[in-house]
């Protein structure tokens, strides 16, 4: 079976009667267009989004027939929680975990970051007070940045320059 589009979300759709079959998902499943993958019931299931920038969430119902419906289960994972205590903390900390490059979630007034040994190390090490638990990352932050060059400013640019001139 192919799937384009969500149907709805577990909460918004009319379920009563169907037997729910499970597509457990990883976080980073999460975000791939293409996608082929077993229900844990053994259905087969190709998911094929269109549009770049789709997200799926946990509970979205994916198919739906008189007998069943698909719905996504993200499974639990080892992250990396963190409580910022003010709005300063929160934003010196999301700027520096996306410096490298990391996946952010803000749940409940908390950031995690999926668990990494050495982050967790360099977290402490900076003054942070992280936590390791087992939980579901269900809200990425979206990062809409676009790629941008450094025009003939850049220290790279001006290198290049020197290089390259006879």
């Amino acid at each position: 079976m192919i799937i384009t589009q969500v149907i709805g979300n577990r909460a918004s759709t009319l379920l009563d009667g169907l037997r729910l079959e499970w597509l457990e998902l990883e976080w980073f499943e999460t975000s791939k267009r293409i996608l082929r993958k077993k229900t844990a019931d053994g259905m087969e299931v190709a998911i094929r989004f269109l549009k770049e920038g789709h997200r799926l969430a946990h509970d979205d119902v994916l198919y739906m027939d008189q007998e069943k419906a698909v719905v996504v289960h993200i499974k639990l994972c080892d992250a990396i929680v963190m409580r910022p205590e003010s709005l300063m903390e929160i934003g010196t900390l999301c700027y520096e975990i996306g410096n490298k490059h990391l996946p952010v979630f803000i749940q409940n007034e908390e950031v995690l970051i999926p668990y990494e040994e050495p982050i967790f190390r360099w977290l402490l090490t900076s003054g942070y007070k992280p936590t390791r638990q087992t939980r579901r990352l269900l809200n990425m932050l979206r990062s809409n940045v676009k790629p941008h060059d450094h025009g003939d400013g850049s220290l790279f640019s001006r290198v290049m320059k020197l290089t390259t001139q006879s």
